[in-house]
């Protein structure tokens, strides 16, 4: 019901015990700071129990006001969980392009299929890919009808992870892994201990391509180091703002995986959107089975037109007293099934 105050959210254990967990992500690559502060703080206070953040001192720094303001407010403080990869990987990369290459005729189509407005005029009139708005989804690559876009990888060095974790000092870290690399995954883990942080939990963020039996060595890995974690279902990576095709995959993903899986919860991610707990609760096993859901693209785009308006009128989202309490509604509309799952 519109306006009413939500009761309460669980602490994040409790949530991923009770199914009711829900983690923002703001893109293992994002590094618009101001939209990350607004959508932090607008996510937190309505009752997201993690922020998934890029492993940049920046982004993370801007989270923090972003829930600091929601703490004032009456928000649970979330866990803020920083991303990182175990090797190259789509959610790691930004578009590039030259645009002294693009024909004066051209339609532009890399322009309206980019989710992040991050292209040409989109951009706040800047040419090519606003790199900050960037956030890796690879939408534009096929679009562009002469190929003229690449994708531009950002992996952390081995040296620089530990001393960036303890600056950054997040309390949980998620680390996405692809097939046939055991051996970086454990040395990630190993940078992670050398941190000296205490992790509440490391999220493995794994899709369809990494098999079972991995997952499995992955979780032996975790175990002998002492380490929590959270498994992340990568149905289809960064789409979840496209449609219920996309929630079909996330879903059928955990059906194919929840029986074989390690220890440790299972939550949907890669495609999900409002969508996604029907689809779930369809199959009362699975619905069991799954532990809560991460929102990226689809949290984002649902206040991308309040987040733009905000910045029009030269202020922030959070403090303008018109938008803020629209988006705060948008925002619950969104996690709110998953916050009162019975």
């Amino acid at each position: 019901m519109p306006g009413r105050i939500p009761a309460p959210p669980l602490p994040p254990e409790a949530a991923l015990a009770s199914g009711r967990w829900v983690k923002w992500i703001a893109g293992a690559s994002n590094q618009d700071l101001a939209a990350i502060e607004d959508l932090a703080g607008i996510y937190a206070l309505a009752g997201a129990h993690c922020l998934d953040l890029a492993a940049d001192a920046a982004a993370v720094a801007a989270a923090r006001r972003g829930v600091a303001w929601a703490v004032v407010h009456g928000a649970a403080r979330p866990w803020l969980m920083v991303s990182l990869s175990d090797g190259e990987d789509p959610h790691f990369r930004k578009a590039w392009f030259d645009p002294s290459r693009c024909p004066p005729s051209c339609p532009r189509p890399c322009e309206r299929v980019c989710p992040a407005l991050a292209i040409g005029e989109q951009a706040a009139g800047a040419p090519g890919v606003l790199a900050e708005r960037c956030y890796g989804c690879g939408r534009c690559l096929p679009a562009c009808p002469l190929g003229l876009i690449e994708e531009r990888s950002r992996v952390l060095e081995p040296e620089a992870v530990a001393p960036l974790l303890a600056e950054l000092r997040p309390e949980a870290v998620e680390l996405h892994t692809r097939p046939g690399r055991q051996r970086a995954f454990e040395q990630r883990l190993d940078q992670l201990l050398a941190s000296g942080l205490s992790l509440r939990r490391v999220a493995v963020s794994a899709g369809a391509e990494v098999s079972t039996a991995e997952l499995w060595q992955r979780f032996a890995a975790l175990r002998a180091r002492g380490l929590r974690p959270l498994w992340q279902l990568d149905g289809r990576p960064m789409s979840g703002d496209v449609g219920d095709g996309t929630a079909r995959a996330a879903v059928a993903l955990l059906a194919r995986r929840r029986q074989r899986m390690p220890p440790g919860p299972l939550q949907l991610a890669g495609g999900t959107n409002a969508r996604s707990l029907p689809l779930l609760e369809a199959t009362p096993a699975l619905a069991r089975a799954c532990a809560g859901v991460a929102f990226g693209g689809v949290a984002r785009r649902l206040l991308q037109p309040l987040l733009l308006q905000g910045q029009n009128r030269g202020g922030t989202l959070r403090h303008d007293s018109e938008l803020q309490p629209r988006a705060l509604e948008l925002a619950r509309s969104l996690l709110r099934p998953w916050l009162e799952r019975t």
